[in-house]
């Protein structure tokens, strides 16, 4: 039997694919775990330099799988405290993957499927494609994944959109920022695929250091950040990719991780 999550390698670019196209790649048990496993594993292999994740079928992800929650409904608290935990083991595998996560949404990314939009570098939709934190309509929050919509979104929008549970598709996703591309359903692979070549001409060390820094400075006092930075710089500077990635400007040459744009 063929699992809920499909992994496809493309040269560097691992693809990370839902795959429970019969009940629109809702999140349960088996599928947490399996894309937490491939965040931890397979996207920080060497030879991974750009993750993208997609869903098969007609949606990208329409949140959680409503048999698993009801079965939920029925558990005590520390059992859903659990379970809750898990899922955002989910999201801070997606946050603190050192790779660029791009993920291609298309049909309708909601709950959950919205976390994971938001917990993502850069956000391809395709036009039609219908978002919305709808946990209040269920009785319940979207808590998990709260600080990552907070981010993309801020607070005064996340009141509105987490309150009401309302829909919104993706050229208001792209207005409010949750999105960084809406595009032709047909033009999905294209603009993923100009992404991805972009993100190959940066040095993977430095991406990955790049998102560390915004992750420790984000939050903290001006003051703070400040005095925070140059540890990150002096640490990259000194290192084997900068040197190369020096030598090579200097040179007029291509860096040793760059490939064409047109390859």
């Amino acid at each position: 039997m063929a699992g809920p999550l499909t992994l496809r390698r493309e040269g560097d670019v691992l693809h990370i694919c839902l795959d429970r196209p019969e009940v629109r790649n809702a999140l349960d048990e088996r599928l947490i775990a399996d894309v937490t496993q491939a965040l931890r594993v397979e996207a920080r292999a060497p030879e991974t330099r750009v993750v993208v994740i997609r869903g098969e079928g007609k949606v990208f992800c329409a949140g959680a799988d409503l048999q698993y929650m009801q079965r939920l409904s029925g558990a005590d608290e520390a059992t859903n405290l659990e379970d809750a935990r898990r899922l955002g083991e989910l999201f801070s595998a997606l946050n603190h993957c050192p790779r660029p996560v791009i993920a291609q949404v298309h049909g309708a990314a909601i709950g959950g499927g919205v976390g994971l939009v938001a917990a993502s570098d850069f956000v391809v939709a395709a036009e039609g494609t219908k978002f919305g934190f709808t946990e209040a309509r269920l009785g319940i929050v979207p808590g998990v994944i709260s600080p990552f919509a907070l981010r993309r979104l801020g607070p005064a929008l996340c009141r509105r959109l987490f309150l009401t549970g309302e829909i919104f598709d993706a050229q208001q996703a792209l207005d409010f920022g949750l999105v960084d591309h809406c595009v032709a359903v047909d033009a999905l692979e294209a603009t993923t695929a100009s992404i991805i070549e972009k993100l190959r001409l940066a040095g993977p060390g430095a991406q990955a250091a790049a998102k560390s820094l915004l992750d420790e400075v984000g939050n903290l006092p001006v003051e703070e950040a400040v005095a925070l930075a140059p540890e990150h710089i002096a640490r990259v500077r000194a290192s084997d990719e900068a040197r190369e990635g020096f030598s090579a400007f200097l040179e007029k040459r291509p860096t040793s991780w760059a490939k064409k744009e047109d390859a």
